[in-house]
């Protein structure tokens, strides 16, 4: 059962509010959803989230990469569900190939897999779950049955009033774990984090998120005021061209280092453990390129001792909310879950049904055949920028 279409989309999911952070704002969230068709017309979806600060990626380059990826031709003809999932696993794209960090093309990547991921396992009647675990075989850290997961919550840099009033629904809404983002021009981070802990409470496990936003120089000075309120984490402090420093850094500064914009493929993996740079990965599905990357980049910190957090881009859709939701409810151990976030952040959705959190950010794990969502044709129009037929 061999591949036959794929189309690539440029989406435009509107966001309800605009996300702030030290290194973006946006107020819509560009997406490339692929469709794939399977010879008997079995259709799948699948999203990246391309970001150019991140990895380097844009609509139009994830096009190319696709364009040249000859995906037909390495996924073949899987005669049963179990080699669909060995052959999407494998996926190569050039692009990524000839990048020395692996990154230029994970989301166009991650968009493919996804997309063969639902259509072979609709073809077959299997979910993403059966394919993780078997990607996941002999693993520690696989659970013995799906279960249910706990995602975060998060306080964007909005303003005091705004960020208030975030605290309060954090608190209401019963989350265990909050992430908040620190280094915003402007902005007073330790009065800031006083109002948090203030409203949160002790008990809350609070991480911070600077996204690059500190030149190493005074990383120091900017992190001594924050250890007094305990974070648990701290993502990203310098830009990726000084994360080297955070090799002499890092044991000076109190606080766990979690990598994100710097650990976008292997080869960034392996030079973090290789110069001690980081005591958590933060793996994001597009940005990691898919689901088998993503797993290799989580073994890899599970092998030398690190956290994990599984995170999410701000305004992904429900395709990217289920993903992660498979992946999350079959692993043991994760520090920190981000995503779910659909209707709290956008102001519409692609999919259906809705796969929000609940209350205290708890979430059951997803059944049904493929991702577990369905594509709507009426706000799919709605949204699309320009479509793309691309070559198998």
């Amino acid at each position: 059962m061999g591949l036959v279409r794929i189309e690539g989309i440029h989406l435009a999911l509107p966001l309800k509010k605009a996300i702030k952070h030290a290194s973006y704002e946006r107020t819509v969230s560009d997406s490339l959803i692929v469709r794939v068709t399977l010879e008997d017309g079995t259709v799948g979806f699948g999203e990246g989230v391309p970001r150019s600060y991140v990895t380097g990626e844009t609509i139009e380059t994830t096009f190319d990469a696709l364009e040249t990826g000859e995906v037909a031709q390495q996924v073949g003809s899987p005669s049963d569900f179990v080699d669909a999932v060995a052959r999407i696993a494998s996926i190569r794209l050039p692009s990524i190939e000839n990048d020395p960090r692996g990154m230029f093309g994970n989301a166009a990547r991650c968009a493919v897999e996804l997309a063969l991921f639902d259509a072979y396992g609709r073809r077959f009647g299997q979910s993403l779950s059966d394919a993780i675990r078997q990607l996941l075989t002999g693993r520690s850290y696989l659970r013995s049955t799906p279960g249910p997961v706990r995602y975060s919550g998060a306080i964007t840099a909005n303003g005091a009033r705004k960020e208030r009033i975030s605290s309060w629904k954090m608190r209401i809404y019963g989350f265990h774990q909050v992430k908040v983002k620190v280094g915003v021009s402007g902005q007073d981070d330790p009065a800031r984090l006083r109002q948090f802990r203030s409203i949160l409470g002790r008990s809350t496990d609070l991480r911070i998120d600077a996204n690059e936003a500190w030149s190493a120089d005074e990383l120091l000075e900017r992190v001594a005021p924050l250890r007094e309120f305990n974070p648990t984490a701290l993502e990203q402090p310098v830009p990726h061209l000084e994360v080297e420093r955070l090799t002499e850094l890092r044991p000076q500064l109190g606080i766990p280092i979690m990598l994100d914009e710097s650990l976008c493929g292997e080869p960034d993996a392996h030079r973090a453990i290789d110069s001690g740079l980081a005591d958590l990965f933060n793996v994001r599905i597009s940005k990691c390129g898919g689901i088998a990357p993503t797993l290799r980049l989580i073994n890899l910190a599970v092998e030398h001792g690190l956290g994990v957090q599984l995170g999410c881009h701000p305004g992904e859709s429900g395709i990217l909310s289920a993903a992660g939701r498979h992946l999350a409810s079959n692993l043991v151990g994760l520090r920190y879950l981000e995503g779910s976030y659909d209707r709290h952040v956008l102001a519409e959705n692609l999919t259906a049904p809705d796969i929000t959190f609940r209350y205290g950010g708890w979430a059951e794990p997803l059944s049904g055949p493929g991702l577990g969502v369905a594509v709507q044709h009426a706000p799919l129009e709605r949204m699309t920028v320009a479509r793309r037929e691309l070559t198998p």
